[in-house]
């Protein structure tokens, strides 16, 4: 190699270095001025706040990233304050130069990056958290650092809910900017379809109310455009009248014919002609300790028992005991998430759409997940799931690309947690592989929908290109118009990109 060629890597190396240098010396710097202009909202490695907040996310892959400060804002006021900080002076000019950050709100995403920050500031939403009903009870103003599961009991008193998460933890800000599958989704759709206001922080710093009257772009990309715009600090959602629903979990025995009759039920309810918007269900396979399981979540927001629409499902022999019950929202939840691990060390879940399909289909895609699957039976902590359940009946109002009022489109994630770093390339790989054959199957039978519901989706999927070419151009169009420097491009590192 000649001496220009070796003296030409020396510099690049260099500077590399160099940048990585600046990029501490900025987060340093932006995480002593906040603390100097905003006294106790900053805290350090160090520090119980910090290590509190670090140890709560529900993924062991975001765990384990370290970032430099995390800033606990209390107010819109003090979240425009930041990003004006961060933005300000000189040495801040370059946006390749900016201190990165993360926004976190219920940190329930699995990959890592999608809410916290190695090295950089991460922003910790949650004592933005309040709720506030309208005169008339029809809005709930609900701040963007809430956490779903304790917004519910707030509203039982009145008999209202909102169109939130399904189990505990899982925060408003992501949730409801990447859709929101929740209990009322096949009667009203997403939750994002029921937004009607959300409080910005712009890349400038300046504080905007987006509606479909006053900056209706904004409004709409927020429907499913996740972080790529600004800070939420505020969500203003429809309220529904909920008194009591009935659901919960049952179990059954894996076997043959129950899996057979399973899939044959789950056919015929995904049948146009059986539409129950009051139903959301969903077949549970699972994978754990070498053992197969399989159960089904049903719901139903009316307060009936055992209604039709799932006398197919609940007919099948099932183990004693289930949890199906008349309860409230809240209570739902609460029991909900006792199905569930309260954390996961490490994850991954991919997640694909279809039209409704024959019985032998849906029988081919769980023995395929199932042969697969038990192959990594030899990997310490491996447990899996197969989810097959209705995707929501959007009225349209989002940016996702999807025909409204579509009542056969099935939305499914296979999903896995496992202990060990030394195995995340074969469990990833062999679940995306899964992925993979049940999609070529699909799209085989022609069934195949191109969406990726952003929420349930790993980082390796293309979320956005998902929603189709023009929704893609004019989220990149709204990004450049309210973001024109790529603040929440390239100093927000983690998350589903319009420019990626």
């Amino acid at each position: 190699m000649t001496p220009f060629y070796l003296n030409l890597l020396r510099l690049v190396a260099f500077l590399h270095i160099v940048a990585i240098a600046a990029g501490q010396q900025n987060t340093t710097d932006i995480c002593q001025e906040v603390a100097s202009r905003l006294p106790g909202r900053i805290s350090y490695p160090a520090d119980p706040v910090y290590i509190s907040s670090r140890q709560s996310y529900y993924s062991g892959f975001e765990r384990i990233l370290a970032p430099g400060c995390i800033f606990r804002p209390i107010n819109t006021a003090e979240v425009s304050q930041f990003i004006k900080l961060v933005t300000a002076g000189s040495q801040y000019r370059n946006t390749s130069q900016l201190p990165k950050f993360a926004v976190r709100g219920g940190g329930h995403t699995l990959f890592s990056g999608a809410a916290n920050i190695d090295g950089g500031v991460t922003i910790d939403l949650r004592e933005i958290k309040s709720l506030v009903l309208s005169q008339d009870r029809k809005v709930a103003a609900i701040g963007g650092g809430a956490v779903w599961s304790n917004i519910y009991p707030q509203l039982v008193p009145y008999n209202l809910t909102v169109m939130g998460g399904r189990v505990p933890g899982v925060g408003v800000g992501g949730f409801a900017t990447g859709g929101g599958v929740n209990f009322l989704n096949q009667r009203h759709g997403w939750s994002c379809d029921n937004t009607y206001g959300y409080e910005v922080v712009l890349a400038s710093g300046e504080i905007v109310y987006a509606t479909a009257d006053s900056y209706k772009d904004l409004w709409l990309s927020l429907k499913g455009g996740s972080n790529n715009f600004g800070i939420v600090t505020r969500f203003d959602v429809a309220t529904f009248p909920q008194g009591l629903m009935w659901g919960g979990v049952i179990r059954f025995n894996y076997t043959k014919s129950v899996l057979d009759a399973q899939a044959q039920a789950f056919r015929n309810y995904m049948d146009p002609k059986n539409f129950d918007s009051a139903a959301d269900m969903g077949i549970i396979l699972g994978f754990a300790n070498n053992t197969f399981s399989v159960a089904n979540s049903l719901f139903y927001v009316d307060p009936v028992v055992n209604p039709k629409t799932y006398q197919a499902f609940t007919s099948i022999p099932s183990l004693s005991p289930n949890t199906l019950a008349l309860t409230n929202v809240s209570n739902m939840v609460v029991q909900f998430g006792k199905n569930l691990p309260p954390t996961v060390p490490r994850s991954i879940q991919l997640v694909y759409s279809f039209r409704n399909s024959d019985v032998a289909t849906y029988t081919k895609l769980i023995q395929q997940w199932e042969t697969d699957i038990k192959t990594l039976g030899n990997i310490p902590g491996i447990i899996s799931q197969f989810l097959i359940q209705p995707q929501p009946v959007t009225n349209g109002t989002n940016s996702l690309g999807l025909e409204a009022n579509q009542h056969d489109v099935v939305m499914s994630i296979v999903t896995a947690a496992w202990s060990n770093a030394a195995d995340d390339a074969v469990v990833q790989q062999r679940v995306a592989a899964i992925a993979d054959k049940h999609e070529r199957l699909v799209r085989k039978q022609r069934l195949y929908i191109p969406f990726k519901y952003l929420n349930y989706a790993d980082i390796s999927q293309d979320v956005i290109g998902s929603y189709g070419m023009n929704n893609k151009r004019r989220l990149r169009a709204v990004s450049r118009k309210y973001d024109p420097k790529g603040l929440f491009q390239t100093s927000v590192p983690g998350g589903f990109k319009v420019w990626k």
